[in-house]
């Protein structure tokens, strides 16, 4: 999936397995493992957009240190730290939607082997001083492109999120599921 490619429903549920045309006809524990898997995913490419943004900050800092003529060095970068890592954290920013739990199960291994390729398992980042303006601005590009296609699947498993809440709230709205018969089939005693 590039860049520019429209999430559309078809892609969206591809991700858990399921269709459009499939969904109406997929069973409620069916549906709520579906939901529970995208949301597995989601968070662990929560995770790693985090861990994408960190060494692009740094490198950004970095960059702006350079060009307000300011020396260039390990410690400066140890100091700025603290601010560069709360830039995310601000309360109010973001989707809205936040993590059922702070440690993902899974992380996509291609994305996170991409990142570990682009900072050398991270100890780039204690490098960067030495490296060239040059070799900076490519590291930034590269950290960006990364951190794009990360919100890209991240916005792709929003969509199934939703779809699959979608189909939830119909079932509860239309009757099909009742709150009890849910509670019923969630109870260890149904095990």
């Amino acid at each position: 999936m590039s860049e520019n490619d429209a999430i559309d429903d078809t892609s969206a549920l591809e991700v858990v397995g399921l269709t459009p045309e499939g969904l109406p006809g997929v069973d409620q524990d069916a549906l709520h493992a579906s939901r529970d898997e995208a949301v597995a995913i989601e968070t662990g490419l929560s995770f790693l957009r985090r861990k994408v943004q960190t060494p692009l900050d740094v490198v950004r800092s970095e960059l702006e240190h350079r060009a307000n003529g300011q020396p260039s060095d390990l410690a400066a970068l140890v100091d700025d730290l603290p601010r560069l890592l709360s830039e995310h954290s601000t309360p109010g920013t973001g989707t809205g939607r936040q993590p059922q739990t702070l440690e993902p199960t899974q992380v996509d291994p291609e994305l996170q082997s991409e990142l570990d390729l682009l900072t050398d398992g991270g100890m780039k980042v204690a490098l960067l001083p030495s490296l060239t303006d040059e070799q900076l601005v490519e590291l930034a590009g590269d950290l960006d492109t990364l951190e794009r296609k990360v919100s890209r699947r991240r916005r792709l498993l929003h969509r199934t999120i939703d779809l699959l809440n979608g189909e939830l709230a119909h079932r509860y709205g239309s009757g099909e599921i009742t709150v009890d018969s849910a509670l019923a089939d969630s109870s260890p005693e149904s095990d």
